[in-house]
């Protein structure tokens, strides 16, 4: 469809216009600048701008639209240019494009008045606020804030460099790509560093003051902002991501003595981390690193300083079983480093197990388990990519991966090595589906389009673009004649392989639709969505059987017992639901995980259950009695996809920390 974007448009969102020149109720053009077609409304919330998704061609962008109630005030406007030309002069992954012409003034039909407008490129992600809810607020670990702290320092060095703060930094304003890049966004509020401003701070001059309670320095609360203040609220989005509280939550801030008391609430951090974000937080500027140069020596210098003892314990606590009968039998990482680098973690990955073997069961744990470490090629040196989704091989001898560092790799379970990368992409491989001839294979992620490949040459056969939104998942059906595509676009496909064209569209669900499977017999489909409902559809003919409510928070996961007797799913609430398939009523909830539940399977045999949650802990259910089995520590991350061997002897975890682990299912 095209979207309106004339205020004063009657119906702005008529489907009727989809392939007008011209709106059919106010006459604006609707292909703005000749290329961009406006496709929805994506947030009217914001401080100054009204947001829009819009198409160039196929490529998916933002348009942002000044509110026209600021058109009279110079000041707004020119805050809202100067993001386009801030943005337009820095070349980085960790900063939306915006093209030397990415801002311009529209003006509707018959309207005196121009609309400002600019369009940048479309981050494919969450923000970090956003983010940090998915998984439940859990606290990052010291690793991964390292990893986001150089990412930041960088991006900031850059702006700086160019004469530029930012002013409004804050996890809402920092987006994390689906390869793991995070991007700064919103720069309409940053300012250019001049002889002309410096005076104006100096001389208490007038300068547009920005705030965001517990980010803002206490210079910049006085409208006195320096480049210094970035680091501030650099420093306060770490103490977020690091405890999963705000620096203004009563827990860890005593407004007595104006003092934070947060390492408290965080785990495994060292010291020198730690006094590293107090210094960012320091409440005058001259405390603070002087520019961002002094902060990237000094994350070098605590990153060096992180002992090899403090990693070898890190790597014996993945490695160590929570408790006897269910062990991790191999360890597969996806980190990118050099050559020597891989010989230095044999070796510990080696002394550590030895170390195990000492200690007395642990003899038998490594020579019968002893983990191993597979080094693979990512996109950014030094770190690991999110490993989304698994599929074990008919003979549950290999298993299949995909990630984000665009690849969809086959590994041998017996020795734990890579046979070989199935297929190269040029965007990151969130969730695929094989159908059951091993022939082909469709592919989804943060974009609208699905891909159809094939399997055995790994060449891309044909593209689907219908969608509106993000794919979130995909189901071949077992004649291998249709595709089920479950989209953020709140909708359900159902496309005909042959034709690859979309037979059914299933609506009904109010928000984005998180997951879908086929039923055992092939007659109904069940969809998963972030409205907190559960769907049941008829196959053939398209239309919603049943709605099954109960959950408080988006569902997130659904399997079917073998059997097709109960239907069981996983929520951000925190629990996981059995439902009698057939007549749709709530036969039990288990609680137990402390954050949000994402992948579930269920064995084989239909007696037990796993699922997975966002601070990486894995629980086995038992599927008669509804008791918890065994509970599986060793992710330091999200748990993103599990996978039962066909014998119902293994299962395979995959995580966000970067790795895969397989582990002997309980008998």
């Amino acid at each position: 469809m095209s979207y309106c974007i004339n205020p004063i448009c009657s119906q702005p969102d008529d489907s009727a216009n989809t392939n007008n020149r011209l709106c059919r109720h106010c006459g604006s053009e609707l292909l703005l600048q000749g290329r961009y077609q406006v496709m929805r409304l994506l947030s009217d919330k914001s401080g100054f701008g009204i947001v829009y998704e819009a198409y160039q061609g196929t490529i998916p962008k933002i348009l942002k639209i000044l509110k026209p109630k600021h058109n009279k005030n110079p000041r707004v406007i020119e805050l809202f240019q100067q993001e386009a030309a801030v943005l337009s002069q820095l070349n980085h992954p960790g900063i939306p494009k915006v093209e030397s012409d990415g801002y311009f003034q529209f003006f509707p039909r018959g309207s005196t008045e121009a609309l400002h407008c600019i369009v940048m490129e479309k981050i494919d992600g969450l923000n970090l606020k956003q983010w940090m809810k998915q998984q439940g607020n859990h606290p990052i670990s010291q690793e991964q804030a390292l990893n986001w702290l150089k990412q930041l320092a960088e991006i900031l060095h850059l702006v700086h460099q160019k004469h530029y703060f930012h002013r409004d930094i804050k996890p809402e304003n920092i987006m994390i790509r689906s390869t793991g890049q995070l991007v700064l966004i919103d720069f309409g509020t940053a300012r250019e560093l001049t002889y002309t401003y410096l005076a104006e701070v100096g001389g208490g001059g007038s300068v547009t003051k920005i705030s965001s309670a517990g980010y803002t320095p206490p210079e910049q609360e006085k409208g006195h902002a320096i480049p210094q203040s970035d680091f501030y609220a650099l420093g306060r989005t770490f103490l977020y991501l690091l405890t999963g509280m705000e620096a203004t939550d009563r827990d860890i801030y005593d407004p007595l003595t104006d003092g934070l008391n947060w390492r408290k609430c965080t785990s495994n951090i060292a010291n020198n981390l730690a006094n590293f974000i107090d210094k960012l937080m320091a409440p005058t500027a001259v405390d603070r690193p002087k520019n961002t140069q002094e902060i990237l020596d000094d994350l070098a210098n605590i990153s060096h300083k992180i002992s090899p003892s403090e990693s070898a314990t890190h790597i014996e606590t993945n490695t160590t079983p929570q408790s006897p009968g269910i062990q991790p039998i191999s360890l597969l990482t996806t980190v990118h480093q050099k050559l020597a680098k891989r010989k230095k973690r044999w070796l510990i990955a080696g002394a550590v197990t030895l170390a195990i073997g000492l200690a007395g069961y642990g003899n038998w744990l490594y020579q019968e388990y002893n983990p191993r470490i597979i080094q693979v090629a990512n996109n950014r040196q030094g770190e690991t990519s999110y490993v989304n989704y698994l599929v074990f091989s008919p003979d549950g001898q290999r298993i299949i991966s995909s990630s984000a560092d665009k690849k969809i790799r086959i590994w041998n379970l017996t020795n734990g090595q890579e046979i070989s990368t199935a297929i190269k992409h040029s965007l990151p491989i969130n969730y695929f589906a094989i159908g059951p001839d091993w022939h082909t294979v469709a592919m989804g992620g943060a974009s609208n389009t699905i891909e159809i490949w094939n399997w055995e040459t790994g060449k891309l056969i044909s593209t689907l673009a219908a969608h509106t939104g993000a794919i979130n998942f995909l189901v071949i059906t077992p004649d291998n004649n249709n595709l089920i595509s479950a989209s953020a676009d709140k909708t359900i496909k159902i496309w005909d392989l042959d034709t690859d064209k979309p037979i059914k569209t299933l609506t009904g669900h109010s928000s984005f639709v998180n997951y879908v499977i086929l039923s055992p017999d092939g007659k109904k489909i069940i969809s998963a969505s972030a409205d907190k409902t559960i769907k049941i559809w008829d196959f053939d003919t398209g239309k919603e059987i049943n709605s099954l409510t109960g959950h408080t928070s988006f569902v997130n996961y659904l399997v079917i017992s073998p059997d097709g007797n109960k239907l069981v799913s996983s929520s951000a609430d925190k629990t996981i639901k059995i439902w009698d398939f057939d007549t749709g009523k709530e036969i039990n909830t288990l609680t137990g995980h402390s954050s949000p539940v994402k992948p579930i399977a269920i064995s084989p045999d239909g007696d037990k259950l796993v699922s997975g949650s966002a601070d990486g802990i894995i629980k086995i259910w038992d599927l008669t009695t509804y008791k918890e089995i065994r509970t599986l520590n060793g992710h330091s991350s999200s748990v993103n996809s599990l996978a039962i061997s066909p014998d119902g002897k293994k299962l395979v975890s995959a995580s966000a920390d970067g790795t895969m682990r397989v582990w002997k299912m309980p008998k």
